[in-house]
Formats: structure tokens, sequence, C-alpha cells
């Protein structure tokens, strides 16, 4: 169903492509309410809302007729690849829209995203990023979605990947690409990044549009929190790197974030060295090993400054001395989870075939 249509001071609408935007849940209603009500209120017409109900408990059904949603249902739970897929698969659009069932776009967004490729003929997709205003303000959820925030807004415009908590592609590029690969990824995972490198692997130009921000409403706990960068970013990321043999240099994996990943680690051997002679189990130089853990922990900092400086505008000095060893902490883990998959990869190694291309075609 088309959205409203209500009036507007721009240029004649009819000259703009017709967009469909897909929304992908399972469970969760409180949130797509608040999701669909903000999609609802966007100034146009020529556009479609589709609500991809991926096997849901609740009456999705009903929530997406009150808001004047085509409502699509899969066979059996697919995850968030195989939910955009089959909503793509019946949208008419020119321009497929994904948003998270989590989020609250701006009033402003389908605008931009319109705007974007208007005046770039040549743009195959675009994603924006969460903003600096979460929806849950717990310690947890602020670091997690003040990352996300500061980490997209610090990036290049021309992205090597991809995300789909708000990002749009052009239908011809999406088809042409292959979607989203939901034989590899049938829960919440990396398929948008890894759609995002196979659009740039065929030389489609994808933007980060840092003025496309959405606010995101998931509430993050210690646990949630580590298990989806472990086990949904860090462990497949690792494995597509493997795989693909090319590491981007962007977002979470430039230079400074891979040189912090080394720091921490060596800041743990320090400090348990330091331990050690303390106990008087090493018999190694003190001082020397004191100063080294001194300088390690300066360079990181010097190298995150930026982040830090942000996090203690927007939340203040408690929050800030949490939000750095937090922060050292995913890097610990997110290096440990690298260094894990690719001792696994080396020792599987003599058994596997040799890989058949740079960057596997997608399976439907």
């Amino acid at each position: 169903m088309l959205l409203k249509e209500t009036q507007d001071a721009g240029p004649d609408l009819r000259l703009h492509p017709m967009i469909s935007v897909i929304v992908p849940v399972h469970d969760r209603l409180s949130e797509l309410e608040e999701c669909l009500k903000a999609l609802r209120s966007w100034p146009t017409e020529r556009c479609e809302l589709i609500l991809v109900d991926d096997d849901s408990t609740g009456d999705v059904r009903a929530i997406a007729e009150r808001y004047g949603a085509r409502y699509l249902r899969t066979p059996q739970r697919e995850g968030p690849a195989g939910a955009r897929n089959l909503g793509a698969s019946h949208a008419i659009g020119e321009i497929l829209v994904f948003v998270d069932a989590d989020v609250v776009v701006s009033a402003n967004a389908l605008r931009i995203i319109r705007g974007e490729f208007e005046r770039h003929p040549e743009l195959a997709a675009l994603f924006g990023s969460y903003d600096d205003d979460p929806g849950c303000a717990d310690f947890f959820s602020s670091f997690k979605n003040l990352l996300h925030h500061h980490v997209h807004q610090a990036s290049k415009s021309e992205a090597v990947t991809f995300w789909a908590g708000c990002g749009a592609i052009r239908k011809r590029a999406f088809e042409t690409v292959g979607r989203f690969d939901a034989v590899r990824y049938p829960t919440a995972s990396i398929e948008d990044i890894e759609l995002g490198l196979r659009l740039i692997h065929q030389r489609q130009e994808v933007r980060l549009v840092k003025d496309l921000q959405v606010k995101h409403l998931k509430k993050w706990t210690l646990a949630s929190l580590v298990r989806t960068d472990v086990f949904q970013r860090a462990v497949p990321w690792t494995q597509l790197i493997l795989r693909t043999g090319y590491i981007p240099q962007d977002l979470n994996l430039v230079w400074a974030s891979r040189v912090s990943a080394a720091l921490v680690a060596a800041i743990i051997l320090l400090a348990v060295g330091l331990v050690a002679i303390l106990l008087g189990l090493l018999r190694w130089p003190l001082r020397e090993l004191a100063t080294a853990f001194i300088f390690a922990a300066l360079i990181l900092l010097l190298l995150n400054l930026d982040l830090y400086r942000f996090f203690w505008r927007k939340r203040g000095v408690r929050f800030v001395f949490g939000a750095i060893l937090a922060h050292w902490a995913y890097f610990f883990y997110s290096g440990a989870t690298f260094v894990f998959c690719c001792v696994v990869r080396l020792l599987r190694a003599p058994f596997r075939q040799p890989p058949a291309g740079y960057l596997p075609r997608n399976s439907e």
C-alpha cells in the first residue's frame, strides 16, 4: 500500500522514482510500532511500505494493516537476509530502502535518500548511521549506539560496505549482485556487510550519508553486547576476510582500530608480567615493564581520543571511564576472536579445498 499523500512544496513528485521500504521483523512488536509510526509520517507519495513477518509469534498482520503496510510472511524463520529478500521480490519500487524494525527514522530521511540518488545517477547504494541520542539511556545501550554513531560519522563517505539498519539500494543493483546471502547467513549477522563487499567487487558505488541518521531503540546488556560482537560480528567477519582475502580499510577495520587491538593485547600481557614480578614469579626488570605498560596505554588513549571526547560530551565523566574500559574489552575479544579463527583455519587448511574465487556467489 502507498504511504499517504501530503502536500509538498518541493519539485513534482511524479518525476521521482518509486521507492519500496522493506521492514523485516521477528517479534519485538512494541519497537515495530514506533518504527512504523515514523515511516508513515514521511511526506511523500510514490512510496510503498512492506512489512515482512519473519515467523513472529505475535499478530504482525494486524499491525501492518493498522499502518497501511503490505504484509508478507516467511514460510519459516529465515533471518533478516531471507526476510529482506522476500520483501524485495514483491517490491515494485526502483529503489529499495531497508529499515530495521527497532529503529525510528527521521522525517527528512526519505528526502535525503531521494536527493542522493537523484544527484548521483551512478550511485548503487547508500546507508546512514544511528543518531547520538539512543532510545535506551543505560550504560551498555549508550555505549554500543554511541560507538556505532561515532565510527560511522568519522568514516569516509566513499564506503566499501553496506548497512541494512537504514540503507537503500537500486533494485537493479540488488538483483545484479545476487541479493542478501540468506543461505550463509540464516540469522542476523554480517549479511549486509557481505552484500556491500560484493557491490564493491563489481565496481558499484556505495556511499555513507552522514546526514541520514536513525534512532536505535534496542536495549543492550553486557551479555547481548558480547554475544553479538563475537558470534554475529567478529566470527563471521573473520571468516569473510579469510575466505575473500580482503580486509576493507573502513569503519571498524581502519588501521587505528587494528593497532588498538594489538595494543590492548600488549597491555594485557604487560599487566600479567607486572603481577608475576610483584608476586616474585618473574625476575624481569619492573621499571622497564611498567614504562612499557604506561606507554602502550597512552598510545591507545591517543589513538581513540576523538571517540573518548565524544563520549565525554554526550554522557559525562563517569560514563567515559566505563566506556574506555568497555572499548578496550571490545578490542580484546574482537582481536582474540580474529586470532582464534585464523588458527582454526590454519589447522584445517590441509583438509580444505582451495577457494574457487574472490567472493562467493550468492545462493538462493
